[in-house]
């Protein structure tokens, strides 16, 4: 995926999500911000992870947006950091120490085989049924991962047993401009 964003605007989204974090967690109200930036007013997908000491805290997301991303952002940084189901709602003793990371993601892709997968460009959406689970490209990067382990942990995630992109399911792929504090 192209840069879609400049340093400054990263920095820009990074400073929004931190500050939209320790306003709710403070008060419970989200700070307004207004941005004129091109890039903070693009329709595109995001996600923003949470983590404490360098492990994950929360991570969510959407892959669409009819928003601008700078107001996409302060809704997933509310929700990953107190609405990920797998952690419990970040508290003002959290707010000490915590960093975080924003993918601004491509448009959703249908694989047509999962040949075209490339582990660390892209990451993977996989739908069975009523099952989803959704993994960003630098995970599998992050845990060396290859194409076959990123697929068996995304079914995983999904709630699937890990073989299931091997059958019937939809696999999407997408890429994302990734950055972080």
């Amino acid at each position: 995926m192209s840069e879609l964003l400049t340093k400054e605007e990263q920095k820009d989204l990074l400073s929004i999500a931190r500050e939209t974090i320790v306003g709710f967690v403070s008060t419970g109200k989200v700070p307004v911000f207004e941005a004129t930036s091109p890039g903070l007013n693009l329709h595109s997908g995001c996600f923003v992870t949470v983590k404490q000491k360098g492990n994950l805290r929360g991570c969510i997301g959407n892959f669409v947006s009819d928003q601008p991303l700078y107001l996409l952002v302060q809704e997933m940084a509310v929700s990953a950091a107190t609405r990920d189901p797998r952690f419990y709602p970040m508290k003002s003793a959290d707010l000490t120490d915590f960093s975080l990371d924003i993918s601004v993601l491509s448009p959703l892709k249908k694989a047509a085989s999962v040949e075209e997968i490339e582990v660390g460009i892209h990451g993977i959406y996989i739908v069975k049924g009523s099952y989803r689970g959704v993994l960003l490209p630098q995970v599998a990067t992050e845990y060396g991962w290859n194409r076959d382990q990123f697929l068996q942990h995304t079914c995983t995630k999904a709630g699937l047993p890990q073989d299931a992109w091997q059958g019937e399911c939809d696999i999407y792929i997408f890429s994302a401009q990734v950055f972080g504090e």
